[in-house]
């Protein structure tokens, strides 16, 4: 009876506070298009999006149970297995935020250059889409090929907002989509205030920049420490499990629920290191 009291309470706060943990959230028409919206929109942001999201599903499976049947033939631990499965799986979506934070940081360095040869070609006089099309060779290059496709598209088609489109999903950027929305406005509504707001939005972005490199190398120690606070203890473990009398303690019920446990308390600390080291990061716009 104290049990199923204890299990009703435990429901009833967990649902009180279920609409601070699981907010609704409307689903977004990338995702109401593809059921697979936040995997390509990681491949977008890491710089493959002709990747499809089904390569990426199948490679994090094969990884996970060649991870999980390499460990099992290395170390008689039965338990072991499913927790290598499951770190191992980890492995490519976490190359992938890296290397989509390690683009997203080098384009955050050359978005205000872009701004400011935007501005220079509508001070010139050219049309809005001309301006876009001349940063083809005029911008930096890690951002030259999106602009490229964005003035052959324009050449063939004459669609300006389809070409943005194109443009911003090629980006897959925070600070592009902000640029392009600002031009997308300025070329339905029309006005005489976009040179200024351009030059405010450059002086924004290096200041952006530069607060968020001097905070980013400050909290470096602490992504250091997350991961070497999750690799240490596993690896310990691996080590132990190379005993016999190790093993076969592992291989219990009571090992079993202990290398389960420690899987769970490493994700969850993990994450909260990561949390606690990272700066807020912008939303895309209007995807």
């Amino acid at each position: 009876m104290t049990l199923a009291v204890g299990f009703l309470l435990a429901a009833g706060v967990l649902l009180i506070a279920s609409p601070w943990l699981w907010p609704r959230r409307e689903p977004s028409r990338a995702t109401a298009r593809a059921p697979f919206a936040p995997l390509a929109d990681l491949l977008a942001r890491a710089g493959v999006p002709t990747v499809s999201p089904l390569v990426l599903i199948g490679v994090i499976a094969i990884t996970g149970l060649a991870g999980g049947a390499l460990t099992l033939l290395l170390v008689p631990v039965v338990a072991l297995a499913p927790v290598a499965a499951v770190l191992v799986a980890a492995v490519p979506l976490l190359v992938l935020r890296g290397r989509a934070a390690t683009r997203r940081r080098a384009l955050r360095a050359v978005w205000p250059d872009v701004v400011d040869h935007l501005l220079s070609g509508v001070r010139a006089g050219l049309s809005l889409p001309q301006a876009i099309a001349a940063l083809a060779d005029s911008a930096p290059e890690p951002v030259r090929g999106p602009f490229r496709t964005f003035r052959r598209d324009y050449l063939r088609t004459a669609q300006f907002t389809e070409c943005l489109d194109a443009l911003k999903a090629s980006l897959a950027d925070p600070v592009a989509d902000r640029i392009v929305e600002t031009l997308r406005m300025a070329r339905e509504v029309g006005g005489t205030e976009l040179p200024s707001v351009l030059r405010s939005l450059s002086h924004y972005l290096r200041a952006d920049a530069a607060v968020r490199a001097e905070v980013d190398a400050r909290q470096s120690w602490v992504r250091t420490a997350a991961r070497l606070g999750v690799v240490a203890p596993w690896i310990v473990l691996l080590m132990l499990s190379t005993r016999p009398e190790a093993a076969a303690a592992y291989n219990t019920p009571g090992g079993a629920v202990l290398v389960i446990g420690g899987l769970l308390a490493t994700l969850v600390a993990y994450r909260l290191m990561i949390a606690l080291g990272r700066l807020p990061e912008e939303g895309r716009w209007f995807r």
